[in-house]
Order: structure tokens, then sequence, then C-alpha cells
């Protein structure tokens, strides 16, 4: 009976904490996965740029692979030192080789945004460029249409790898709320997780984003 007890008190807890379980286990070296895995099968035939929706067909040296979590504050979270120092870190690269935080940026764009933290700066941020972009500061506000997908790899980066919110919280709730999945974003979600095993579960129940 104690046994039967403990089971149905433990078994709400067992099930909140399953979506949060499925990490990058597959790949661990991030030069090498961005090489043949981002490029070589995810994006060999081209796409979009995350940011600007703009078509390719090929990396070329105005596109580059961008993390939308970014990887410096990956190494603050984790204290493993500078780029070159952290390469060095056994969990830095399982998190740096996670497909699921890799897309295509604008070269231009990823210089000016790595090290920024998201937020709404409506026109504290003066005009959006031609992406629809504004940035203040060390804070980013992504175009409308990748919000919701920027809010869903982050949950799943927080959640999975227990990192820090790269912004405030509150944030990712609304842009959640206001851009739901679209087939752009199954679509790579589906490819992601059949070459590297793993699942983002808030692409697949968005609402799981309010319980964090």
């Amino acid at each position: 009976m104690k046994a039967l007890v403990y089971f149905l008190i433990a078994l709400p807890i067992l099930t909140l904490s399953t979506f949060v379980t499925g990490q990058n286990t597959r790949f661990s070296d991030p030069e090498t996965v961005i090489k043949d895995e981002f490029w070589g099968n995810l994006y060999a035939d081209g796409g979009t740029s995350f940011f600007c929706q703009e078509p390719f067909t090929s990396k070329g040296f105005l596109l580059t692979d961008g993390y939308i979590y970014p990887l410096a504050q990956v190494r603050r979270a984790l204290d493993c030192g500078t780029s070159q120092q952290c390469k060095q870190n056994d969990r830095y690269r399982q998190i740096a080789s996670d497909l699921h935080n890799i897309v295509p940026v604008s070269s231009r764009i990823e210089m000016s945004r790595r090290n920024a933290l998201y937020e709404n700066l409506g026109s504290t941020g003066g005009e959006p460029d031609d992406c629809g972009i504004r940035e203040s500061a060390q804070f980013f506000e992504p175009p409308g249409i990748v919000k919701g997908d920027i809010a869903r790899t982050v949950a799943y980066m927080v959640s999975t790898y227990n990192l820090p919110w790269a912004g405030a919280n509150r944030v990712f709730v609304g842009w959640n709320q206001m851009d739901p999945p679209d087939d752009s974003e199954l679509t790579r979600h589906r490819q992601v997780a059949e070459i590297q095993g793993n699942e983002n579960p808030f692409v697949l129940d968005p609402s799981l984003v309010n319980q964090l």
C-alpha cells in the first residue's frame, strides 16, 4: 500500500519532467556537425535565412551558421572561459553541437546579435531595419515571423541544458503565444530530429513553455 501511495504521489512529477530530458547525445564536435550535418545535410539543398527569410542555394560568404541561444551566453553559464578554452569542455561541445539551436543567418546580423539578450524594444529600438529587426545596446528584437521559433528554441535550451533565459521569461512566453509553429518550423524540426535523434517538445506542444 505504501508503495502504491508513493507511486501515485510521484507520478505527476515524473509526467511533468519528461519533456525536458531529451538532449543531444549523438553529436559532440561542433565544427564537424556544422560542416557535415548542418550545411552538408540539413541545408545541403539550400533554404532561407532565419531572420530575413532570404532564399539561398548554398552557403556563401554573406551567410553563416548562427545560434538562436547565443554561445557567448552558454560560455558564461558554464563558466568555461574563452571560446577557445570552452572547446575543451565536453558539456559545451555537446550544447554547441545541438542542431535544434543552429540556423542559417546573415553574417552581418550574426555579428551584431551574438552577445545580445532578446527583448521587446518597441520604439526604444528605433525604426526596424529591412528585415524587421530592432536593436538597442545589448538587446535584440527579431522580426515577428520568427519570434515564436526563438521562444521555443530558447525554452528547449533552458530546460534541456539547465541554462538561464536569454532574456526575460515573459518575453518568450508572449512570443510563443503570438507566433505558433508553422509548416516551415515543423518541417525543420522533423528534419533535425531525424538527424540528431531527439525532439524539441516545445515545438510539438507550445503550451509547455508556460510551465517553465
